[in-house]
């Protein structure tokens, strides 16, 4: 059986959409889900859901034990889903290409410190692009510049906004983001 850790910081649509697709997966296991916001709606969706979650303190994800206990869940793929932390080294080299991460548009373009959900849809739209999209890469000791896995794109027209644009992407994450971590799992190509 595969075993799958979540990370999340916001409201939980991808872990949501993610627990959902390999419910019906008797060889895939949700293990646990760990957010470093108090708030985040994600535990509710994890409640709701029947899978495990935890709210961590930044320090306390920094620490050994936290460490210690992930080494313990042994996942076969952690999975970041809109976590806005940077990765400690010490988890990067414990878990060497196997912590994947999706960014909401072609990297390397609209990547690194800073660039995430809305903010990543403005600099698109100022910039003129005529596409943007979805990247599913490893995760690195640098923001966004891990080995890139997958690739999705949409169309920017010049009638979006950054909601609509928002809504695009988050499309292709849903349909395309379970879908990559099953290949990865089974090692297909």
């Amino acid at each position: 059986m595969s075993k799958i850790v979540l990370f999340a910081s916001g409201s939980g649509t991808n872990v949501e959409n993610i627990v959902r697709y390999f419910q019906s997966h008797s060889e895939v296991e949700i293990t646990f889900v760990f957010t470093n916001k108090k708030e985040a709606r994600v535990l509710d969706r994890c409640k709701e859901l029947e899978v495990s979650a935890a709210y961590l303190s930044k320090e306390a994800l920094k620490s050994t034990a936290f460490l210690d206990m992930l080494q313990q869940l042994n996942p076969d793929l952690i999975v970041l889903a809109g976590y806005l932390l940077k990765i400690p080294q010490p988890w990067i080299a414990a878990f060497q290409e196997r912590i994947i991460n999706i960014h909401p548009a072609l990297l390397p373009k609209f990547g690194g410190k800073g660039m995430y959900g809305a903010h990543v849809h403005e600099a698109v739209i100022a910039a003129g692009e005529k596409e943007s999209g979805i990247t599913i890469h490893y995760v690195n000791e640098h923001y966004d510049e891990g080995a890139i896995i997958a690739q999705y794109a949409v169309e920017v027209s010049p009638q979006d906004t950054p909601s609509s644009l928002a809504e695009k992407i988050h499309g292709l994450e849903h349909a395309y983001y379970p879908k990559v971590i099953e290949k990865l799992l089974t090692h297909a190509d």
